[in-house]
């Protein structure tokens, strides 16, 4: 049983945005902070990558790990109703995540994704983020 009723629940849910997301921010700033300059939200591009770097040919996704279920997390939790009806979202999404990566490595783009989690330790999402620059 929810906890919350159907009318607070959509209403949650509908809170919960595409663009300019904390964990977004945190990686935006970080890597402004290192000296990058890119886009955001590439129209052009599959999948509309949250970082473009065009000057590098990488682009970086930010996924919630609840909604594009980062396996293993503890944030990617399965609400108990509608059980059925959220495994095939969550079951869309990923697809859709995987379409858009590799139509991007086949254009000839980096693909990284960071996921929500990691922006709570922002030393090692800076090493990591500048590996994949830096390759």
């Amino acid at each position: 049983m929810d906890r919350l009723s159907k009318e607070h629940r959509s209403w949650l849910m509908g809170r919960v945005g595409s663009k300019d997301t904390a964990p977004e921010l945190v990686v935006r700033s970080l890597l402004h902070r290192m000296g990058y300059r890119f886009r955001l939200h590439a129209p052009d591009l599959p999948g509309k990558p949250d970082i473009v770097l065009p000057r590098h040919g990488r682009v970086v996704f930010v996924h919630g790990c609840f909604w594009h279920r980062h396996r293993g997390c503890r944030l990617a939790t399965t609400p108990k109703t509608r059980k059925r009806f959220w495994e095939d979202k969550f079951r869309r999404n990923v697809e859709r995540d995987l379409r858009n990566v590799r139509r991007l490595r086949r254009a000839g783009w980096g693909v990284a994704t960071v996921w929500e989690c990691e922006t709570k330790d922002p030393e090692k999402l800076e090493r990591r983020l500048a590996r994949f620059l830096d390759g």
